[in-house]
């Protein structure tokens, strides 16, 4: 029976927190792993953690965690201006390392770590998991096939929850200074770009807007008033490389129906992307996503996805589904020495793309994407 790679989680808050949320509950549903340390801010809450997830070993120190003999996969789920001193002694240590999307709070901090991971020779994985989505995967394998013919336009809405009614909560109040590097722009606009490129190819030049719609926004637990200076509204327009022309609307605050919608047309018929739901007013990444099609002018109708696309054990919760189907796709790079998840020269490149969409704002003109 082969050894299950072992497992150190940052950020491993018992309370709250992305980790919580999904790195946990998938890593204790999967076989391939076993979750051997934790890390948190403070010893208490580490201890917790530990006791609550079965780790054996817990620090306040997440460098004493990425030198542990016992770890061998590193988890980073903290707040984005935290990552690169993070990942940085993990990957000294030769470890195997996960972080969370967005992969630095700047693309000179991505640039780095993407440096520093190629000489480490280990595997690493940047955390969009929107990819493994199992709607996503038959989606993909559908448009290379040419199931609705050669692709002539590409519709992108997606809006989410955050900062509806003028509110937000505490901890994210983080998310609403630019500097941060975990805005609107970098983690909707982040994880939709992604699944856009992922799906269709890179995107060549590109126009783009950027406003603040709601300056100030409530603090829900404090009632203290905060400024907003990161973008929660973003317009994008342009074409792929293959001459396929894309739009594409992101933006926060909305009250209503938070949803995301990918709409891909071809000459034979469409097919889409929906993610919609209660937790789709966080972002396509932790919603379900399905999939529909209508072709020659029929009605849209649901394409479930194959049994085959379902790789990871079943969870009920769709935020731990699609972050376990990437363990599971990790473990099998680890494994086998295969390179099939988003990387950190994915996350590199993704971070590279925003630039193109701020430079296009500040300049007013169309963008050619860099090389």
């Amino acid at each position: 029976m082969t050894e299950p790679i072992r497992v150190g989680v940052i950020g491993a808050g018992p309370e709250r927190g992305w980790a919580r949320t999904s790195h946990l509950p998938a890593l204790t549903a999967l076989a391939d792993y076993e979750l051997t340390a934790v890390a948190t801010t403070r010893s208490g809450s580490a201890r917790r953690a530990a006791e609550l997830y079965g780790a054996r070993h817990h620090f306040t120190d997440p460098a004493r965690l990425s030198g542990h003999p016992e770890v061998d996969l590193v988890v980073v789920a903290v707040k984005t201006p935290d990552h690169a001193e993070l990942v940085t002694p993990a990957l000294e240590a030769g470890k195997h390392v996960y972080c969370e999307w967005p992969l630095a709070r700047t693309t000179k901090e991505a640039e780095v770590l993407a440096a520093a991971a190629g000489r480490s020779g280990a595997h690493h994985a940047v955390g969009l998991q929107s990819r493994h989505a199992p709607a996503v995967r038959h989606a993909r394998r559908l448009l290379a096939s040419g199931a609705i013919g050669r692709i002539t336009g590409i519709d992108v809405y997606a809006a989410r929850a955050k900062g509806a009614g003028g509110t937000v909560t505490s901890d994210a109040v983080y998310t609403l200074d630019r500097g941060n590097g975990a805005g609107t722009l970098e983690v909707a606009g982040g994880h939709t770009l992604d699944l856009l490129e992922h799906l269709c190819g890179r995107v060549g030049r590109l126009s783009a807007s950027l406003s603040v719609q709601q300056p100030r926004l409530t603090v829900s637990d404090t009632a203290e008033s905060v400024g907003v200076t990161g973008a929660d509204h973003i317009l994008i327009g342009g074409y792929l490389v293959t001459g396929v022309p894309v739009s594409v609307h992101i933006h926060d605050g909305k009250t209503g129906h938070a949803r995301t919608r990918m709409e891909f047309s071809g000459t034979r018929g469409s097919l889409a992307l929906v993610s919609e739901g209660p937790a789709a007013g966080h972002g396509i990444q932790v919603s379900d996503i399905r999939l529909y099609e209508s072709m020659a002018g029929d009605t849209w109708r649901e394409v479930p996805a194959p049994p085959a696309y379902r790789t990871a054990v079943d969870v009920p919760d769709t935020a731990v589904r699609n972050v376990a189907e990437l363990y599971s796709a990790l473990a099998r790079d680890i494994r086998t020495g295969s390179r099939t998840v988003p990387d950190f020269e994915t996350g590199l490149g993704l971070h590279l793309l925003l630039d193109t969409v701020r430079s296009a704002h500040r300049t007013a003109s169309c963008q050619a994407r860099e090389a």
